[in-house]
């Protein structure tokens, strides 16, 4: 059978799935989040090139050159918060095919002195998204230096996290006669992928937190502690200045219910039902993971929901002068900036958190005063 899901939605990776847990037993969600995505050879986010409207979905760069372009006066902003240092490095987590990353760039350019000072790292383990990015920041005039890694450098940082929580494996419980069970993946009658509840039980350090409550037989919790853990270590270990700013879909506060999705061609699909072939997700709890990088020694301004976030950064105004500029594209501007701000959508079901070292004074857009950064 072809790469592409076949009848049953079986995949080259739903095969191999399936043997492993017919040889060791059912794996955790997080387990087959993590080979769904980055299996070395059939994983999504190692082969696939699917944002856009060609793929399976849209990111808010995409839908908007403004919010990349707002990004970059944020970095500017937060580079003279530091001290205006003669080096600062500008560090993207999952770039995407390059768009943020060129918007922001090019709203730099009306800071010269933040402009000369900067270099770019671009974390990405997509060898199809790298090539896209090549040739997206072809004329990007600052240096950029790609990895699958976050890299140790001396220089101060500011990281941009932009749809990248999301993606962390997530790993799920069900509570089932008064107690909590594992939920994983296992293997129905038929040979097809399964979810299952694991009825040894759990370790204590994996159960949930004592003030997630449940209130019957069903309920999920969802946690990614570990993979919180690993990144706050990695913020922790770079030892220089750093700022980093994370936007993802997900809830201000801890709580129940089962958040795993898959999308594939814009629309919502079984999470089982074509391993390696589909986008997995699901909500980030922000403040599990303010509460990990906070023990790791930093401070955590937010979460905002995006819209107000968008709306202390000058979205409004700066989409207003764009327009101005562009009236020929007026319509399709105004409704990209729209798309991001719209309560029930982007402007409310997403959010930014700030991340800083202790010296650093509170992050642009997390203050109650215009913090000004759209306005050059």
């Amino acid at each position: 059978m072809s790469g592409a899901a076949g009848a049953g939605g079986v995949t080259p990776l739903a095969r191999l799935l399936a043997a492993r847990i017919a040889d060791e037993g059912p794996i955790s969600v997080a387990a087959y989040m993590q080979a769904c995505l980055h299996d070395p050879v059939h994983g999504y986010y190692r082969k696939q090139a699917a944002i856009g409207a060609g793929g399976d979905f849209v990111t808010a760069p995409e839908i908007s050159q403004v919010f990349g372009e707002l990004i970059g006066l944020w970095c500017a902003v937060v580079w003279q918060q530091m001290g205006e240092p003669g080096r600062v490095r500008i560090v993207e987590l999952g770039p995407g095919r390059g768009t943020l990353m060129r918007d922001a760039l090019r709203a730099a350019r009306l800071v010269p002195a933040f402009h000369r000072a900067m270099s770019v790292d671009l974390v990405e383990t997509n060898t199809t998204l790298v090539a896209a990015q090549r040739a997206c920041l072809t004329d990007a005039a600052v240096p950029i230096r790609w990895s699958d890694d976050l890299q140790p450098s001396s220089a101060p940082s500011i990281v941009i996290a932009n749809e990248f929580l999301d993606t962390l494996p997530v790993a799920q419980w069900v509570f089932r006669g008064g107690r909590w069970l594992g939920r994983r993946v296992g293997l129905a009658g038929s040979g097809e992928l399964a979810f299952v509840e694991d009825s040894s039980g759990d370790e204590p350090s994996s159960s949930p937190p004592p003030h997630i409550a449940a209130t019957g037989d069903g309920d999920i919790f969802e946690t990614r502690a570990p993979a919180f853990a690993k990144w706050a270590a990695k913020f922790a270990a770079l030892r220089v200045s750093t700022a980093a700013l994370f936007i993802d879909y997900g809830h201000a506060e801890p709580g129940l219910g089962d958040t795993l999705q898959a999308v594939r061609g814009h629309r919502y699909d079984d999470p089982l039902r074509a391993p390696g072939e589909s986008d997995l997700t699901a909500q980030v709890d922000f403040a599990a993971f303010a509460a990990e990088v906070s023990r790791h020694g930093f401070n955590c301004d937010g979460p905002l929901a995006q819209g107000e976030f968008l709306g202390r950064l000058g979205i409004v105004e700066r989409a207003s002068r764009l327009m101005e500029a562009n009236p020929g594209k007026a319509l399709e501007i105004e409704s990209g900036a729209l798309r991001l701000m719209s309560p029930g959508g982007m402007g409310s079901r997403f959010y930014a958190l700030g991340v800083r070292s202790k010296g650093l004074a509170t992050l642009p857009g997390f203050d109650r005063v215009d913090s000004g950064a759209a306005a050059p």
